[in-house]
């Protein structure tokens, strides 16, 4: 497919370069999108159907995997994944402590404790070491999460996994497309977990989700329960259900849209990693901390994510400048008040919550030019070259 040169989006609630601009992207794609939503309303089929069907297909053929099961969002991929893998109360999983609430929350809704992992040094993903310090008797299994588009170190995840007998949940909702050792993000561990939400590199017009597997049992199981468990989803009797089940089904508006994008992910992430290296050029002497650059596609930038010890002034400076920002994540989960746990206090996990008080993310979609991300960079120096004692950390990845 021939890659169009994406255009910068309009001003919105007076910031010039947004976070995040999908107006661009829908512009583009309009023609396609309408008449794939036109073909939707015609039939009248909305939930289940020839759309969410095929974007199944289509999706396990982009991950590279054998079953694809369209779920109602990200959280509940995890959710059915976890489930369907047979986790239950009184199990333990072991979860990043730096990520977004919904991957603990996904154990927690099982009846299963969530055990916080701390990051590795120098970067922002789970830190295998510290998750094998927390392994017990009761631990089950562990969801890495490829946070803001880079692949955790999978390689030392499975063989961990492998040693102590627990299931990989890989949560994938900011890495859609991205590859670890050349292999698709989602098909190297037991399930991939995927979050169609509208910041994601595969954004959808709403919520929306995916699981992936190679484990037909698995993928059978997920299918039975995002449709409340009713017998017939197997072939058996309609409104009888052999146990209780979710109502989590992908619906087929969002999957028209999505099978629509579908075909412009790889070329979305090559202008992501294009924006990342423009960006890694022009801040490598800053002092500023930037993500690891990827050149094997083990990171899709669903978000750049920089590192500064004085995050907070550096924020208002861009804001000042007309350049959104975002912090992923302020705080990490183990101080969060619904996740608390008097075995993980306050100082337990150092990198995680050092993390927290330095991260920013700045724009780095798709559609930006060029201009546009030399115009970020450049603000970014000018407060660096401010004399503001800004005490930058170390560049991640370095």
């Amino acid at each position: 497919m021939k890659e169009a040169k994406p255009g910068g989006g309009p001003c919105r609630f007076g910031v010039d370069i947004p976070l995040i601009d999908l107006r661009s992207q829908h512009r583009a794609l309009q023609p396609k999108i309408f008449s794939a939503l036109r073909q939707v309303f015609d039939s009248s089929v909305f939930v289940v159907g020839p759309n969410v069907r095929a974007f199944e297909e289509e999706m396990a053929r982009f991950c590279e995997v054998e079953h694809a099961v369209g779920v109602g969002s990200g959280t509940d991929a995890l959710t059915l994944s976890l489930a369907a893998l047979g986790i239950k109360p009184g199990d333990e999983v072991l979860v990043p402590s730096f990520t977004y609430a919904a991957t603990a929350a996904a154990v927690c809704h099982l009846g299963a404790r969530p055990v916080f992992v701390d990051s590795a040094a120098g970067g922002f993903n789970l830190d295998p070491a510290d998750a094998e310090r927390h392994i017990t008797p009761r631990t089950r299994a562990m969801i890495p999460v490829h946070l803001y588009g880079e692949a955790a170190p999978m390689g030392e995840i499975l063989r961990l996994a492998e040693a102590h007998n627990l299931w990989v949940v890989e949560d994938v909702a900011q890495a859609a497309g991205g590859r670890w050792d050349g292999k698709r993000l989602g098909s190297l561990g037991h399930t991939g977990c995927f979050s169609f939400y509208p910041t994601k590199n595969l954004a959808g017009c709403g919520d929306g989700g995916m699981v992936t597997t190679n484990d037909g049992e698995v993928a059978t199981r997920v299918r039975l329960l995002r449709q409340q468990a009713d017998a017939s989803v197997l072939g058996g009797r309609k409104y009888t259900h052999p146990q209780v089940g979710y109502n989590s089904r992908l619906d087929e508006l969002q999957a028209a849209i999505l099978r629509t994008k579908l075909p412009h992910l790889d070329s979305w992430n090559r202008f992501r990693q294009k924006h990342a290296r423009q960006y890694s050029s022009r801040l490598k002497e800053s002092g500023v901390g930037v993500p690891r650059l990827s050149r094997d596609g083990s990171h899709v930038y669903c978000l750049f994510t920089l590192r500064c010890s004085q995050r907070d002034g550096l924020r208002r400076h861009l804001r000042e400048r007309g350049i959104g920002t975002e912090i992923y994540y302020p705080l990490p989960l183990h101080l969060q008040g619904a996740y608390r746990d008097p075995g993980c206090p306050e100082g337990s996990l150092p990198v995680s919550e050092m993390l927290s008080k330095q991260t920013l993310s700045i724009p780095v979609y798709p559609e930006l030019t060029r201009e546009q991300v030399d115009r970020v960079a450049e603000a970014i120096l000018e407060f660096v070259h401010q004399g503001s004692e800004v005490g930058m950390e170390e560049a991640v990845g370095r």
